[in-house]
């Protein structure tokens, strides 16, 4: 099982990178904290500070369309804001 799923790459979350030291990611919705903790101390080796998680229910999402009404949930998802210690910085585009 793979604990962190991708890095979440946003203007708002660029800002927190920057002036706070802070990455987001999408994670499994399973996994506890000190999962997702070692999980990033081991896959950037970084020192982790503190994790912050939050759970997002899929919104249902509809549409009137000619052949009715469409109707669908989005996909629920996961999210992990990790705070790094002083010093230590992730680079998401070095892999590119």
């Amino acid at each position: 099982m793979s604990v962190l799923i991708k890095p979440i790459i946003t203007e708002k979350q660029s800002q927190a990178a920057e002036k706070l030291n802070r990455f987001g990611f999408i994670v499994d919705s399973k996994a506890n904290k000190l999962q997702i903790k070692q999980a990033v101390e081991k896959m950037y080796g970084v020192s982790v500070e503190s994790v912050n998680t939050m759970n997002y229910i899929g919104k249902v999402r509809q549409r009137y369309t000619r052949a009715g009404m469409q109707v669908g949930i989005a996909n629920r998802a996961k999210k992990a804001v990790v705070t790094l210690r002083k010093g230590d910085t992730i680079d998401f585009y070095s892999n590119l």
